[in-house]
């Protein structure tokens, strides 16, 4: 099969037939036991198609240091401008709904808090560590911002030894300064290489969005870059646009095109990719983990 580059901006795009889904019925205790414990998720504040769906097994990916980001990024959906220090017993608090939900893998991620000395690394930390005081057989993924290059604070979370770290280029180089202006390819890149100079034996994760106007070249070489850092784990999933102020979507790959990209990350290299689009950075994260032949104990 023979797939497009480019965009589409002369014509508006109607979503495809395979971005039509049954949303499950119910949502199950995990939205009550949010409200409970005043928590966040991605799942809700980034729009996520999957929310529904994960709610109903009984699982969500946590958003620490609030639910407001000193970044706006023009791809999400999450709210800008923080307001305050975050909440010191928000670790506790989660570390509580992980037990009660009896998670046997949580993903934890976060707001970008820039305006924070440490980037919020110490919460990190401290969530990872109260999840495992209370979980001792619960594996931890978190999925980090940047931290502005901070080489401390990343080695902060590391410390904490965290079972994957997960953080997402989104896009590819050249789409930065549209996609994602306030962050910097290469900083990202040096974050994922940095994990492995400092312990070889986490595995590192990372992801994309497509369908921003990216071509087949550009995804192969950003693959090439995440395996030069040493970038084992993979997702790639469909961009949508979240609400109308957001980055329109360009492109609408078909679900074959999604397999033929794992076929080329897998040829380059990745131990394991989830390629499709519904696909997000934490969806069904447990399943992909176990695909290396690693689980709970």
């Amino acid at each position: 099969m023979k797939f497009e580059d480019g965009n589409a901006k002369d014509r508006p795009l109607k979503k495809p037939p395979w971005l039509k889904r049954r949303i499950p019925a119910g949502a199950g205790k995990v939205p009550e036991l949010l409200r409970k414990g005043e928590l966040h998720t991605v799942c809700e504040e980034a729009l996520c198609p999957n929310q529904g769906e994960c709610f109903a097994r009984g699982t969500a990916t946590f958003l620490i240091l609030g639910d407001r980001c000193t970044r706006d990024c023009r791809f999400c959906s999450v709210a800008q401008g923080p307001s305050g220090p975050p909440d010191p017993e928000e670790p506790v608090r989660v570390a509580e709904a992980v037990q009660e939900m009896g998670l046997h893998y949580v993903v934890i991620t976060s707001v970008t808090r820039d305006d924070l000395e440490d980037g919020g690394a110490g919460l990190f930390a401290r969530t990872i560590e109260e999840i495992r005081s209370r979980n001792p057989r619960t594996l931890v993924e978190v999925l980090i911002p940047d931290f502005q290059g901070d080489l401390d604070a990343l080695h902060t979370v590391l410390k904490a030894r965290p079972d994957v770290l997960n953080h997402n280029l989104e896009t590819v180089p050249r789409l930065y300064p549209t996609v994602r202006p306030e962050a910097v390819y290469e900083r990202s890149l040096e974050l994922l290489e940095r994990v492995k100079i400092y312990d070889k034996t986490i595995p590192t994760k990372s992801g994309l969005m497509l369908g921003l106007g990216e071509s087949s070249e550009e995804i192969e070489e950003t693959l090439r870059d995440l395996r030069r850092a040493g970038c084992s784990l993979l997702t790639l999933g469909q961009y949508l646009q979240p609400t109308r102020r957001h980055l329109p979507v360009e492109r609408y790959l078909h679900p074959d095109e999604f397999e033929e990209r794992k076929r080329i990350a897998l040829d380059l290299g990745f131990d394991e990719v989830a390629s499709g689009p519904f696909v997000r950075s934490s969806y069904r994260a447990e399943a992909f983990f176990q695909a290396l032949g690693t689980s709970p104990e």
